[in-house]
């Protein structure tokens, strides 16, 4: 007898119908799984088998071929072991339901029977709303992730046992549900603030603006200066996520396998700090059925690389697209897929090896010659990408050791909010451009025009800096955004001024 249960398999960050039908015919006891399975897939033979026997059913000794459908699609992971199963018991005539033709089915099982969390849940419940089928059937883990998506019935399962009680009936099940307003408002918290940073104004100042205006920064300074402590607050006043936004990130985590439990949707903006010792590939994502990298999981958050020269440059290289276009592309023989990597880039790096190259504290022990080859590492067509180049200097002991606090990152995140309202006006035409950041040249000629003073002061930065064409338009979004902040429809002089002060790089000494 056949029978045909109805999955998912995740392509990406997205997931597509998988259909897993079974076939039990006469001849000698096999198991065979056809359908571009993978090792994990093939594997599932064994954990099906002594899972059915163990929740008390009667495996058969025939012939048994699974398909998974369309045949052409790569099949990956363990979450197809709860619908073979429930397929060999269906075609065996253990039990019949209607209901498997209107619910989706994805779980991993163990020996006992007993229902395992699976990678890509909420894809494949997007992709079961999508297909306009009335429910899932999900590990209990994942159930409050599957239960984000409305419109459908989110059923959490903790045995093969239960799962079959369900689908004929006898057991009723109550579909999962969750408040997201409420869980909104308890994951959308952070550890750190902004009023625990000592000192560093001019640092503060700027990472205001990068949040107002989504703007890369490049921070150089001396070890303890509080490079990596001010990156780590960055994500405190950015605006807060909407649920779209949280949705992809939280697509983004579950196919990783990276959500925590009792964590069924993502609301704080993420912040990554990968090592420098990563490949290119855990950077930007890849492998041999590609897998969203370092980039994709900062989407909607921050990317920080501490120790920037460390990172190997090919490595660093490969940041350039999804700098330019908020998206990863990665192409294989049989595919190409693309993730999503809209983030703000933070890099820090200390000013030589040593790390003491012009402190007014510590003799820096550098060579002129380990200093060069440092400089070196620095990629120049990466660094022009980046909008803002700040000097974080040691902190004086007057301003360490301040009782009081400073300012908070509620207040400055209620400045970058109204900021950002003005720009989602201005934008408001514009399908794929938000924010200042991410306008175009004809977007900077529409709502960056300058008056004869303001022309004059950029056009003396051009001429004695020796502004890049690049350059030049990122001290416009710049001004664009400290405009913004200071709540002014016109770019003045004193915008102008504030943004080249950002470009120190371009001043011919990248120290």
């Amino acid at each position: 007898m056949l029978a045909k249960i109805k999955s998912s398999a995740v392509i990406g960050v997205d997931a597509l119908p998988v259909t897993v039908e079974v076939d039990i015919s006469y001849g000698l006891p096999a198991f065979s799984t056809v359908g571009l399975a993978e090792g994990a897939v093939r594997e599932s033979r064994e954990r099906v088998k002594s899972a059915i026997k163990n929740s008390g059913y009667d495996f058969p000794n025939r012939r048994i071929t699974v398909n998974l459908a369309p045949a052409d699609l790569r099949k990956e992971g363990t979450g197809y072991d709860l619908p073979m199963a429930l397929g060999i018991l269906t075609a065996s005539e253990i039990f019949k339901s209607e209901k498997l033709d209107r619910y989706a089915i994805i779980g991993e099982l163990s020996l006992d029977g007993s229902i395992r969390p699976a990678k890509g849940i909420l894809s494949m419940a997007l992709a079961a709303q999508k297909a306009g089928l009335e429910g899932i059937l999900v590990p209990t883990a994942n159930a409050g992730e599957a239960a984000v998506v409305e419109g459908i019935k989110v059923i959490g399962l903790q045995t093969l046992y239960e799962a079959v009680e369900f689908l004929v009936g006898t057991a009723d099940l109550v579909p999962a549900a969750i408040d997201l307003q409420a869980v909104f408002k308890n994951n959308a918290t952070y550890d750190v603030d902004f009023d625990e940073v000592k000192g560093q104004e001019h640092v503060k100042r700027a990472m205001e603006i990068a949040a107002a205006g989504t703007h890369n920064i490049l921070m150089k300074g001396p070890p303890g200066s509080g490079k990596t402590m001010m990156a780590r607050r960055l994500p405190t006043i950015l605006p807060d996520l909407t649920f779209e936004e949280a949705l992809e990130t939280t697509k983004i985590y579950s196919v990783m396998g990276l959500l925590k439990n009792g964590t069924p949707l993502l609301s704080a903006r993420p912040f990554r700090a990968p090592h420098h010792t990563i490949s290119d590939a855990g950077l930007i994502g890849g492998g041999h059925t590609p897998k969203p990298g370092e980039v994709s999981l900062a989407h909607n958050g921050v990317l920080f690389l501490d120790e920037y020269p460390e990172f190997k440059k090919h490595v660093l290289e490969v940041l350039r697209q999804p700098l330019e276009d908020g998206t990863v592309t990665i192409s294989r023989a049989v595919s190409t897929l693309s993730f999503p990597a809209r983030f703000i880039l933070i890099i820090a790096f200390n000013p030589c090896p040593c790390g003491y190259l012009g402190d007014m504290k510590h003799n820096c022990r550098c060579t002129p010659a380990q200093v060069q080859r440092y400089e070196n590492r620095l990629s120049g067509p990466l660094l022009d990408r980046i909008d803002m180049h700040l000097e974080v200097p040691s902190v004086p002991y007057k301003e360490m050791s301040f009782t009081g606090s400073g300012e908070s990152s509620v207040k400055i995140k209620s400045r970058v909010e109204q900021a950002r309202a003005v720009q989602k006006k201005r934008f408001a035409r514009r399908r794929k451009i938000h924010c200042n950041g991410q306008m175009t040249p004809k977007d900077l000629k529409n709502f960056c025009s300058l008056d004869n003073k303001s022309e004059k002061l950029i056009e003396d930065a051009v001429e004695r800096l020796g502004l890049s064409a690049r350059s030049y338009h990122r001290v416009l979004k710049i001004g664009r955004t400290i405009a913004d902040l200071d709540n002014s429809e016109t770019l003045q002089a004193r915008h102008i001024a504030e943004a080249i002060q950002y470009r120190r790089l371009d001043r011919g000494n990248r120290f």
